[in-house]
């Protein structure tokens, strides 16, 4: 495989990895059977993509020499970067919306709950967008 990839992407696993900037070392299982099972995929076991064009590298299942993401004529590598936003923005909303400070009864109930006006002052707007 390629070194210092920015994206590394597991065909069988469904996963895509972002290895650098923000959110370095996040990965998200991609739940989009339609687009996994696109023909131009069948024969791909992973993909390490935004090295340099000579060394981003797209390897095979089978004996056919690995490429580079150019050469393998596969499309917009944004595909794969929109998905993982996507998945990213939705994890981010979910750790946003579940930060919220409570305080409990002796008997383990919710005694108070912050409002959303005071997690916004607390941590700011819940996030609307993301992008890689």
């Amino acid at each position: 495989m390629a070194t210092n990839a920015q994206w590394t992407v597991v065909m069988d696993d469904k996963k895509i990895i972002k290895q650098s900037g923000d959110a370095a070392g996040t990965e998200y299982v991609i739940s989009d059977n339609d687009f996994w099972g696109l023909a131009k995929w069948n024969n791909i076991w992973a993909i390490q993509y935004g090295t340099s064009n000579p060394s981003d590298t797209v390897e095979y299942r089978d004996e056919t020499p690995h490429s580079t993401w150019e050469d393998a004529s596969l499309g917009d590598f944004q595909d794969f970067i929109t998905r993982w936003d996507s998945a990213h923005l939705a994890q981010l909303q979910s750790d946003w919306d579940n930060d919220v400070i409570r305080t409990y009864n002796e008997d383990g109930t919710i005694a108070s709950e912050e409002s959303e006006a005071d997690q916004i002052a607390r941590k700011g707007e819940r996030p609307t967008s993301y992008s890689s």
